[in-house]
């Protein structure tokens, strides 16, 4: 179901947005202009507008940018209490939650995200990854043991000191908060780089949680990957890099955090089994294969895109997949109606297109979408109807290689046996998906998967307090639980000899 876009932004938000005609880095507590004099366009993926600008910093910016941040770190903040921090990432916690309905318009007009999974979803999440990193903040306490009889081991952690993040443009906010908020726990300080796709509403956190931050603990430099990002990766003034995106781009930062010996989180890619047994509850599954492939539009790393229905109710499922998918309401983002909204932009159509036609080449079939939609003014975003391929060979691209977009394929399996080992016939391991009602078979099959998450009776929910992150090349340690706090801290032992004795060695 096609949903016209018949009101401009400016109409449905009620008139007036708090936003700029342009943004400045921001730096060391201040909004300054960038050294290349350049800005980039904020355009809307839905309309084609122009929403503003913000800068495109170089390689003297983001300098500056880290001299900011380490100066912070080892001035005052530095020996903040962890009290203090605790107040920090709630006092953020709460300008979220009071502008959340405002953050929520932002990221469906910069993103193309539905309102309804921004206001309901992204938003949320934002503000409750702050208070829970404060509550696992709180509740870290030093570990003091006692060896041997008359020593004293004192185990704490401490910051890692200046931290490096990049950010994906699928969710400019939620990624920001997962790695802005253990940072911050962890007493670091930041240069944060978003995506030049989907800076809006990232600019507009930091102008409304300026007024809170200790200078210089949190810099915002925007601009181009190639640009600023690729300096940023590099920099030596970086004591732990984070980065969430492809792993071909992940990759590559890995390398630069090993030539500088400082650790690294990475986030990548993936190519998700969603499997859908024949004991299910299959109106429940059916919505389950959505949320799996068309949340976000499908831009999502942990998406289900590898569909696999157990034989014995392949045709009803499909048959009833094919008409959910049809029934799916695209269209204006900020309608509460929405359920899908737009792509990041339209280059994406070429390289959905382009699996899509390597699958029908490879013999696929598409069972419904296809192409981008352009009907009722959807031609000037960036639309494209959701997709289902069936009978694809298991070599075909479209099948081994994220797709990003809101494009599932369909393969049937026999048993748990056959189809944990098509689950695992990739290269990715980030996450999957089981809908059964047998705990027994539920086990086997979560337990035989190599991926860093399996959703059951369920499918992309991110909540803070679970573990996310992948295996092999779909990355390296985890987020949105206290093992990410642990990976913005280093660990300090303290030995005392509580012996007024020599040791007797010497």
């Amino acid at each position: 179901m096609i949903t016209a876009i018949s009101k401009t932004y400016s109409k449905i938000l009620g008139g007036k947005m708090n936003t700029l005609d342009r943004y400045e880095l921001f730096i060391d507590g201040e909004w300054v202009k960038p050294e290349s004099e350049k800005y980039i366009d904020i355009i809307s993926p839905s309309t084609g507008e122009k929403l503003g600008e913000f800068a495109a910093a170089n390689d003297k910016d983001v300098d500056k940018a880290v001299a900011a941040a380490r100066e912070a770190f080892e001035g005052e903040y530095g020996s903040w209490s962890k009290e203090q921090r605790v107040q920090l990432l709630l006092d953020i916690a709460a300008k979220i939650d009071a502008n959340a309905e405002y953050l929520a318009k932002l990221e469906s007009m910069d993103n193309g995200k539905p309102i309804r999974e921004t206001l309901n979803g992204d938003i949320p999440l934002v503000s409750d990854h702050f208070k829970y990193f404060a509550a696992v903040l709180r509740a870290d306490e030093d570990e003091i043991t006692k060896l041997d009889g008359r020593f004293v081991s004192i185990r704490k952690r401490e910051p890692m000191g200046v931290v490096g993040q990049m950010i994906p443009w699928n969710f400019p906010l939620l990624m920001a908060a997962w790695k802005l908020a253990p940072a911050l726990a962890g007493g670091n300080t930041i240069v944060i780089s978003p995506s030049s796709h989907t800076s809006l509403s990232i600019l507009e956190l930091i102008r409304l949680i300026e007024d809170i931050l200790p200078k210089g603990v949190i810099n915002l430099v925007t601009g181009k990957g190639s640009v600023t990002g690729e300096y940023l990766q590099h920099h030596p003034g970086f004591d732990k890099l984070a980065f969430t995106g492809s792993t071909a781009v992940g990759r590559h930062i890995a390398v630069s955090a090993a030539e500088g010996l400082i650790p690294v989180t990475l986030e990548l890619g993936g190519k998700s089994a969603h499997v859908i047994f024949d004991d299910c509850d299959i109106e429940k599954a059916i919505e389950g294969a959505q949320l799996g492939i068309l949340f976000n539009q499908g831009e999502v790393c942990s998406a289900g895109s590898r569909l696999f229905v157990q034989e014995t109710i392949y045709d009803e499922f499909v048959e009833k997949l094919v008409k959910a998918f049809e029934n799916v309401k695209v269209g204006d983002p900020l309608d509460p109606e929405t359920q899908m909204g737009a792509l990041r932009d339209k280059q994406r159509f070429e390289v959905l297109e382009e699996f899509i036609e390597k699958a029908k080449a490879g013999g696929g079939e598409v069972l419904t979408g296809g192409k981008p939609l352009t009907e009722n003014g959807l031609d000037k975003g960036a639309f494209f109807a959701p997709t289902i391929l069936a009978n694809v060979p298991e070599d075909n691209d479209a099948v081994r290689e994220e797709i990003f977009g809101p494009v599932v394929v369909v393969e049937k399996f026999k048993d748990e046996e056959d189809v944990i080992k098509k689950a695992n016939d990739s290269r990715y391991g980030l996450a999957g998906g089981i809908y059964s009602n047998d705990i027994y078979r539920i086990m086997k099959v979560a337990n035989g998967v190599r991926t860093g998450r399996v959703w059951v009776n369920t499918y992309n929910q991110f909540p803070a307090g679970s573990s996310f992150g992948g295996y092999k090349e779909s990355g390296i340690g985890r987020e949105t639980d206290k093992l990410a706090y642990e990976a913005y801290t280093q660990v300090k032992n303290i030995m005392i000899d509580g012996s007024e004795d020599k040791i007797g060695m010497f």
